[in-house]
């Protein structure tokens, strides 16, 4: 059995996380402290790639970094390669995929903040990058880990936009979802159920890991709870 597309998935999906984890972190900080209207705008522009179709998505991307397009010509003529149908061309579209699933964790966390805790380490003379990473990130840990694990999870399993401008190459652009396909498509159901199967099981470890961050979560505010009541 040739593990190139596990590898793949997964390298991408690392990839990309890491990508969505710091880009919707500072999204989210940034955007939580403007006027609403231009907040509200804003939410509508970051998170429409939830609700569109990934094969949309994908269709945009290639529009934009296709070697008939004008970027994606300058790109082709300074590095002397597409960045499209190669392994890597994938993150782009992950990354477009899972940004709003972390930036609206984020943010929901982010705005679960205690502001008085902030006005207080204003008053003591505190810096705003000191109270971001000293008091935002700590207080929201939990919300931001499961937006995390979320897109980790989204992106290892998109296929829409990924097949759209990666394509599938055995050894080369094949995921896990773009192997199922194949490998259904040829009539070899039985290899497509091993891949489902491993797929299934990397959903189920995530699913735990996010119940895992919601439970401590719980119990941190009930010992809080606890600790006022006495």
């Amino acid at each position: 059995m040739d593990f190139f597309p596990l590898y793949n998935s997964l390298r991408i999906a690392i990839i990309s996380s890491i990508i969505t984890f710091f880009l919707g972190i500072f999204c989210a900080y940034e955007i939580k402290r403007l006027p609403r209207t231009l907040k509200g705008v804003l939410d509508v522009f970051l998170t429409l790639p939830l609700v569109l179709p990934p094969t949309v998505i994908g269709f945009f991307i290639l529009k934009s970094l296709g070697p008939n397009s004008g970027l994606g010509s300058l790109i082709q003529s300074l590095s002397g390669t597409s960045v499209v149908m190669k392994w890597y061309s994938a993150i782009f579209a992950t990354v477009i995929v899972t940004f709003p699933l972390m930036y609206r964790t984020a943010r929901g966390a982010f705005e679960a903040f205690d502001e008085d805790l902030k006005y207080a380490a204003q008053t003591l003379g505190k810096s705003n990058k000191w109270i971001f990473w000293r008091l935002y990130l700590p207080n929201s840990k939990s919300g931001i880990l499961a937006g995390l694990v979320l897109a980790f999870a989204r992106a290892l399993g998109e296929y829409g936009a990924t097949s759209m401008v990666a394509g599938y190459t055995p050894g080369k652009t094949a995921t896990i979802s773009t192997t199922v396909y194949q490998l259904w498509r040829t009539g070899k159901d039985f290899e497509a159920y091993s891949w489902v199967m491993i797929n299934v099981l990397i959903s189920l470890l995530v699913l735990l890991c996010i119940n895992i961050l919601e439970n401590r979560e719980q119990t941190k505010l009930k010992v809080e709870k606890a600790g006022d009541f006495l």
